[in-house]
């Protein structure tokens, strides 16, 4: 179907609505022939084809995400490109929408490739809401979501689930299904929710365009990848909270240096493109949005005085790759000086002062924060030396030996640290000093295998666990995801693992389980 046909999926002309009005209008705003004009608009396909999400609960908001899209996998997704399309939402107390407690009009324009952040206010704490959304005459499917207990709120447990690296060629999104059984309270993303190109031995299926580059490319490759019934139906089930990796924009990205060591002005007009991409298609509150190439990622929530969740952007303020060369600066295993030095960062300096800042004002039980990649010390030379992977934390360790300062410093309560990014399951004790085994352990952390991406061999993760007793599991022979029990007592997280990926009626299994007790760092087997 042509971009011309497309546009038929709704009747509207260009002359019926403006465009450039912002994404979210005042009803006061807007002329009466234009909400007239508005008021007739009417769909006929659901523009709803990438389902609905809530995301950063607070004890009185959430916010409530949607995206128009007729045509989802087409430049424009089907609607005009200066159109302004209203959007209702409703929020009720019931899951069939007869107790509506709060609604809505934002406006929906092409600036935002047509998606919605909602962030309805003064909703009462710790409960569950229903929410949906209307335009052009035509109802979203209703989504569940929950608010975050009050500060003071003396709350017993906390479910969460920890996914990451979902590329769509490699597998079937199992691992959603089987999410919707474990009655979460939040999802935890910490990254590679796009791949923006193709890789691997084993596709079953394939993105069928190019590697993303333009903003009409990345949000293409988003609605592809939120086609997918089981990742519409985990977004629709309970909120949650995203960090990115490097795949939402390139691979082995540090900052504004690419793989390829581009013109930088060229890669940050891509990069620009692509976090406008991640936006349009996340929960994400509205400060979050990003001007440039520039986006305020890292957050925080809490939830009663049980757990305090903080999100880092490992990735857009990272120092380059240590130890590469000018025109390919991609990951490997490195020594050199230039990774010892001082000055490196993995967060940034406004970021590290402002996680310090969480750790030390934080009064919660649990205190969990989640990025993007491995932070345990991993020594990948056998025998006499050391290498490091020079893409996650091994790579930046003056940064890495901050951040565990900060955590000794602050003696934030029970910290405990959550990764993604190499496909596989890590349970990991953190040192006060990271090479030195006999200093105290601080933290623990727990890193998720992928929920289908491809991992490295299961040899080579074995062959790195004698000069590396800190690391209590690492397996990379499934795919799946991190679910953790959060109790006043005791952390309990169960690596639940997929039968298969190829098959989306698969079932699951529980590969391993540990926990960590209140007040003593370090992990133990349940």
């Amino acid at each position: 179907m042509s971009r011309k046909n497309a546009h038929k999926n709704a009747q509207w002309s260009r002359r019926d609505l403006l465009g450039g009005l912002g994404a979210t209008l005042a009803l006061t705003s807007i002329p009466a022939r234009l909400l007239h004009a508005a008021d007739s608009l009417r769909f006929r396909d659901s523009p709803f084809t990438l389902g609905v999400a809530s995301g950063y609960p607070t004890s009185s908001s959430v916010v409530l995400w949607t995206r128009l899209a007729p045509a989802p996998l087409q430049p424009g997704a089907g609607l005009p490109a200066d159109s302004v399309v209203p959007v209702t939402w409703e929020v009720a107390t019931d899951d069939r929408m007869k107790q509506i407690v709060q609604t809505g009009v934002d406006y929906a324009t092409s600036e935002w490739a047509h998606s919605i952040h909602a962030e309805p206010s003064q909703l009462e704490p710790g409960r569950d809401y229903w929410y949906r959304f209307t335009a052009g005459g035509v109802r979203s499917p209703i989504g569940h979501t929950r608010t975050a207990p009050r500060g003071d709120a003396d709350n017993t447990k906390l479910r969460i689930a920890v996914a990451s690296c979902q590329q769509y060629e490699h597998g079937y999104y199992v691992a959603y299904r089987h999410m919707l059984d474990d009655d979460l309270d939040l999802v935890v993303h910490v990254g590679d929710y796009i791949y923006e190109g193709s890789w691997g031995k084993n596709r079953i299926r394939h993105h069928n365009a190019p590697e993303a580059i333009t903003a009409d490319d990345y949000r293409i490759r988003h609605a592809l990848y939120r086609g997918e019934k089981e990742l519409q139906d985990a977004h629709a089930a309970c909120p949650w909270l995203v960090t990115w990796d490097d795949h939402e924009v390139e691979n082995d990205y540090a900052g504004s240096v690419s793989e390829d060591d581009d013109e930088p002005q060229w890669f940050l007009a891509r990069r620009a493109a692509a976090y406008r991409a991640y936006y349009e298609h996340m929960p994400l509150p509205r400060r979050a949005a990003p001007f440039g190439s520039d986006m305020r990622l890292f957050a925080q929530r809490s939830f009663g005085q049980l757990a305090n969740v903080v999100m880092l952007d490992s990735r857009q303020y990272r120092s380059p790759l240590a130890c590469t060369a000018p025109a390919r600066r991609n990951s490997r295993s490195v020594n050199c000086p230039e990774l010892h030095e001082d000055s490196r960062t993995k967060l940034g300096v406004v970021q590290e002062h402002w996680a310090r800042y969480q750790m030390a004002s934080s009064r919660t039980r649990w205190n969990v924060f989640a990025q993007g990649t491995v932070m345990a010390y991993v020594d990948e030379q056998q025998g006499p030396g050391e290498l490091f992977w020079n893409d996650g934390w091994n790579g930046y360790p003056a940064a890495r030996k901050r951040l565990m300062e900060s955590i000794a410093q602050t003696q934030v309560s029970n910290p405990v640290l959550l990764g993604g990014d190499i496909h596989s399951f890590i349970a990991a004790n953190h040192h006060r000093v990271p090479a030195d085994r006999t200093s105290p352990v601080t933290a623990s952390e727990f890193v998720t295998t992928s929920i289908t991406s491809e991992a490295i061999s299961q040899a080579s993760l074995d062959a790195r666990r004698p000069e590396n007793p800190n690391l209590v599991f690492a397996n990379s022979e499934r795919r799946g995801y991190l679910l953790l029990d959060l109790s006043r007592e005791r952390l309990r997280a169960d690596l639940i693992t997929m039968n298969s990926v190829t098959d989306r009626n698969a079932g699951r299994s529980t590969q391993a389980s540990f926990v960590v007790e209140n007040g003593q760092a370090g992990i133990k087997e349940a």
